[in-house]
């Protein structure tokens, strides 16, 4: 790594830099929507206050641009991101801490859940850490650092504590509604029809048993949804990362360009003890 280089927020030695490269990331990313709208003050929020209805793959995609910016974009570009996201928040009156820590939440714990679930070998020590390192991004959304789940442990206290406040509502079926069926082109009907359902049926099927409940569905085998949704990873993982990594907004690309080629992620060379208790199992949600 060139030493003189930005490494931003995290850097390439934290876990955030391998794990965020991988492109499970993207069911994980699906899931996450599907447990923030659980919530139903902090789902109300997002309708009323955001674009998500009128432009849902755009909201989308500023969304994923914001997570890339934060793993792997210098300090300035994660510090500006978070700035711009705070006023936001400000500006829309969505900055109440609370709905802001179970975004936070449902968000780092679907990354590290099907992460985990899809066969990278974290430790648990490096699943602390992973959850230890957003606390920094808690910190640009607007949250007190030391009002954030730390470790797995802490996370999953905070899950439990939440259940009884937590509803499949209008709100959240109106979020369903567009997981399940996203409005596109006709020209995009074979493609979501092929691709986007499967995806989203799968994040749905990773969710913990809980959230299955107040969707009014039974939760299916947790070890067949983990052979799937490895088989699935798998498969995401035949293209080459220079290939997915090219799509905008080339942040790794960027990153590797600033920091030098052996910057490059690599969850499976730098992550985990094969063997050890706690690599490859769900984060307990």
């Amino acid at each position: 790594m060139r030493q003189d280089a930005d490494p931003g927020l995290f850097g390439p030695r934290s876990v955030t830099w391998q794990v965020h490269g991988d492109p499970v990331m993207w069911i994980a990313g699906v899931r996450a929507l599907w447990l923030q709208a659980l919530h139903p003050v902090a789902v109300r929020g997002v309708m009323i206050n955001s674009s998500f209805r009128e432009d849902p793959w755009g909201r989308l995609m500023r969304t994923a641009n914001f997570v890339g910016t934060l793993s792997y974009g210098t300090t300035e570009a994660a510090e500006k991101a978070g700035a711009r996201v705070r006023r936001i928040h400000r500006l829309l009156g969505v900055d109440d801490p609370e709905l802001l820590l179970w975004v936070h939440c449902a968000e780092v714990d679907s990354y590290l859940s099907v992460a985990r679930r899809s066969g990278i070998p974290l430790t648990d020590a490096e699943a602390d850490r992973y959850l230890d390192e957003h606390r920094v991004s808690a910190r640009l959304v607007g949250l007190d650092p030391e009002t954030v789940p730390g470790s797995a442990a802490e996370l999953a206290d905070y899950f439990a504590a939440m259940r009884p406040r937590l509803e499949a509502g209008p709100d959240a079926r109106t979020v369903e509604d567009f997981l399940r069926r996203p409005p596109v082109k006709p020209v995009l009907v074979p493609a979501r029809e092929v691709v986007w359902r499967r995806v989203t049926a799968l994040a749905y099927d990773t969710l913990p048993p809980y959230a299955h409940a107040l969707y009014g569905t039974p939760a299916p085998a947790a070890a067949t949804v983990t052979r799937r949704l490895t088989a699935t990873a798998n498969l995401l993982r035949c293209i080459p990362d220079r290939t997915r990594w090219r799509l905008p907004p080339r942040h790794i690309l960027r990153a590797m360009d600033r920091l030098g080629r052996d910057t490059r992620p690599a969850p499976f060379a730098h992550l985990g003890a094969r063997g050890r208790p706690g690599a490859g199992t769900p984060s307990g949600t």
